[in-house]
């Protein structure tokens, strides 16, 4: 391997890493083929893609086509963020579901939150004007923040409120006025009256708006007067220098750190107005700029994205046939992050926050689990890949190849220092019949160490 693909392939797996799941080895050598725009070209072309079929999904596990469990919806998106060829919508859904966080623990209704989820992936990569738009037409959203209780003559202000705080300005940007003149322009925006639930399910929800229950006259939203609607709102939103540093904090944080750059977060926030608020040219704004690809590991990896991660290179679950996936959802949830229910209107508090003792415990155990296996598909290969043409091999050379068919996984001096030194940097190791489980213990130390947990 020379010098020149070694750095393609570091910089392909950092984006890969983060407008994917991550890869390994082997595929980054297939896509460092391409040029780096190329590549971001191809990962924001979705529309040319076919969403993964799962119609074998529901035949071989017949718990996933129960529509009224929660576990349902996320198993599925669990297999599409580790099977779909449209990887970057996977990812942006994640990102807004974040940061337009709706859960079941309120509404108990999985089909809506079915219904949610499809308005992430569906808009998510779409005009942010237009994704506001559908939230606050989404049944999911409008139960989640009382907005059926939003009536003319009793206003409830919970919806205009956080669409203002937590979905599109931040604090301290908006009056109080302003959340009293949204409210009263969301009045009437509810959903209709589900059905018995019995004998047949639940049925879908659907967004209605009641002219008799609209609160119309003159409102003042952001300096703006007159006979104003949750549409005017919105319209009036996405137009606010403050929302486009709003949204460009958070895509910096999600795509590029967690720690902000405000040089990188005036780029973002004003490909946001060059753009007219299409996500797509803001996207490829900001994978295209120093600041991102100088940003390796500057972040802590969410538990989906780890759980994605870990799966993605052992190989395994990309068949609707296999069991496992429902799994997944409880691995994700005991390190934090239960998809589909956030645990409050703001969302998972990312970064740092994501690894305490407890968490940090359920991450490393999970991975060693996984790729600390031998026999999976992934580890077949990369155990392959490493003996081809070797007798034997040097505990340092062989801790630098695990760590390059991770997807080029990096660790500190210091790290690489303490794992050399429980091996011995200069033993000569075998390849022999034990050389697999050789890899695999080797593999279990790597991802328990803090770089892995980064991406």
């Amino acid at each position: 391997m020379t010098t020149t693909t070694r750095t393609e392939i570091r910089l392909v797996g950092h984006l890969m890493r983060r407008a994917a799941f991550g890869a390994p080895a082997w595929r980054l050598e297939q896509l460092s083929e391409s040029s780096y725009e190329d590549l971001v070209e191809d990962l924001l072309d979705v529309e040319s893609k076919v969403r993964p079929a799962e119609d074998l999904l529901e035949r071989f596990h017949a718990e996933h086509a129960d529509e009224e469990n929660n576990k349902f919806t996320a198993a599925r998106w669990f297999f599409r963020m580790i099977t779909s060829p449209r990887v970057l919508e996977e990812k942006v859904a994640l990102f807004w579901h974040n940061r337009l966080a709706t859960g079941i623990a309120k509404s108990n209704v999985n089909l809506m939150m079915a219904q949610h989820l499809a308005v992430l992936r569906d808009y998510g990569m779409g005009n942010y004007r237009e994704l506001l738009h559908q939230i606050s037409h989404d049944p999911a959203m409008l139960w989640w923040l009382d907005q059926q209780m939003n009536h003319a003559g009793a206003v409830n202000e919970n919806y205009g409120r956080e669409l203002l705080e937590l979905f599109s300005m931040g604090r301290g940007n908006y009056t109080e006025d302003d959340v009293k003149a949204a409210a009263s322009a969301f009045t009437g925006w509810t959903h209709d009256q589900s059905i018995p639930r019995y004998p047949n399910g639940w049925w879908e929800f659907s967004f209605v708006f009641r002219e008799d229950d609209h609160e119309y006259g003159e409102k003042t939203f952001l300096g703006r007067t007159g006979d104003l609607d949750g549409g005017d709102i919105v319209d009036e939103i996405v137009k606010q220098d403050a929302t486009a540093h709003f949204i460009a904090e958070n895509l910096h944080r999600f795509f590029v750190s967690d720690e902000p750059d405000e040089k990188a977060i005036d780029e973002i926030a004003q490909s946001y107005f060059d753009s007219e608020y299409e996500m797509k040219p803001i996207l490829r704004s900001l994978f295209n700029m120093d600041e991102f690809k100088n940003s390796v590991y500057d972040r802590v990896r969410w538990p989906a994205e780890h759980v994605v991660n870990v799966v993605k290179i052992a190989g395994t679950l990309t068949d609707p046939y296999e069991s496992g996936i429902k799994d997944l959802v409880g691995y994700s949830a005991m390190m934090g992050q239960a998809l589909l229910n956030p645990p409050t209107v703001e969302g998972w508090h990312t970064g740092r926050e994501w690894i305490d003792s407890g968490f940090l415990i359920e991450r490393v155990n999970y991975a060693v689990d996984v790729l600390g296996n031998p026999g999976t598909p992934g580890m077949c290969k990369i155990i392959e890949r490493i003996s081809e043409g070797r007798t034997s091999i040097s505990s340092k050379d062989l801790v630098e190849a695990c760590l390059y068919e991770l997807g080029g996984v990096e660790l500190e001096a210091r790290t690489l220092d303490i794992l050399l030194g429980e091996l011995g940097a200069d033993e000569a190791i075998a390849v022999d019949d034990n050389f697999g489980l050789r890899v695999s213990q080797i593999m279990e130390l790597i991802v328990a160490s803090r770089e892995f947990q980064l991406s």
